[in-house]
């Protein structure tokens, strides 16, 4: 019974390159949220007499944050449709959308929905990393 649990939820796409995902998932988030994290990090009190001059290079930012989510663009377009349904498949199962009991569910579900706009997709939930993390958690990737 144990070797057929572990045929069923061997993944094409390989937990690693999943993980590679996290990890680029995760420095695009942080470079978005970067300075909302705790929500007071930010904030200066004056006394009257006191002067704030806060620089920062708006480009340099937003280049970096973009050249992060170009790159898991890139990466998630290079998937084939197999592994790419795997990735979204994940996502749904972290999301709760299914239980990993519904893997094979989830994954025929994402094989009818795939499209060539599966990265933008992707990057468009907000938890992304959070998401994969406990898909590959549940289904014991």
């Amino acid at each position: 019974m144990q070797q057929r649990l572990e045929k069923e939820w061997e993944l094409l796409i390989g937990p690693e390159t999943v993980r590679l995902f996290i990890l680029k998932a995760k420095a695009l988030s942080a470079a978005v949220n970067e300075d909302y994290e705790d929500g007071a990090e930010h904030e200066v009190e004056l006394d009257g007499q006191s002067h704030v001059n806060h620089h920062h290079d708006g480009l340099a930012e937003e280049s970096s944050e973009n050249l992060t989510g170009e790159e898991l663009r890139e990466l998630i377009s290079d998937l084939n449709v197999d592994e790419a349904a795997e990735l979204v498949a994940l996502a749904w199962v972290g999301r709760g959308d299914y239980d990993a009991s519904e893997w094979a569910d989830a994954l025929a579900a994402a094989r009818e929905r795939a499209n060539k706009r599966t990265a933008k997709y992707l990057l468009g939930m907000p938890l992304l990393a959070d998401w994969l993390e406990e898909g590959l958690e549940a289904i014991g990737a």
